[in-house]
């Protein structure tokens, strides 16, 4: 048995990720990372080319809007985006959320990780406004890996 590599915890984007499980560690390419994000946490409205995305809602809550139709989530449950089907989420509860993202493949763990930095802390930050120079460096990283932004996150 091969214990699969992890990442420390490191800040994306004013949220906290771990990169639990990575594609390369496995035969069937499953990717799971661990977010901690704050209240009002919110990815633009995207489309994932080449992996489904999974949320395993772990606490907290998040508002979802997946292929148009809007859903909130709580502790306990999971939501599937589909590869080529758009999506966003924005984080609801005061106390922020906690999930994972599961995925088949290399492409958000890629993203995720070349948009990362090593954590200075393990306290999650309040929602911070990007800037432009944060939103064009994301939109190209994203693209780069088989993400593309569509749209505007959805408003808290």
């Amino acid at each position: 048995m091969k214990k699969a590599s992890t990442t420390g915890i490191r800040n994306f984007k004013g949220t906290l990720v771990s990169l639990r499980l990575s594609a390369n560690d496995n035969s069937d390419g499953l990717s799971i990372i661990e977010h901690r994000m704050p209240h009002g946490e919110a990815t633009p409205l995207h489309i994932h080319r080449n992996e489904d995305e999974v949320f395993h809602i772990l606490s907290g809550t998040m508002r979802f809007e997946i292929g148009g139709s809007i859903v909130v989530a709580h502790g306990g449950d999971v939501l599937c985006a589909p590869k080529g089907v758009a999506h966003r989420f924005v984080v609801e509860s005061p106390e922020g959320a906690h999930c994972l993202t599961i995925m088949r493949g290399t492409d958000f763990e890629t993203m995720v990780l070349e948009m990362s930095e090593p954590a200075a802390t393990e306290h999650v930050p309040p929602v911070q406004p990007p800037t432009a120079d944060m939103i064009a460096a994301l939109a190209a990283a994203c693209s780069r890996n088989g993400i593309d932004i569509i749209g505007p996150p959805l408003a808290a």
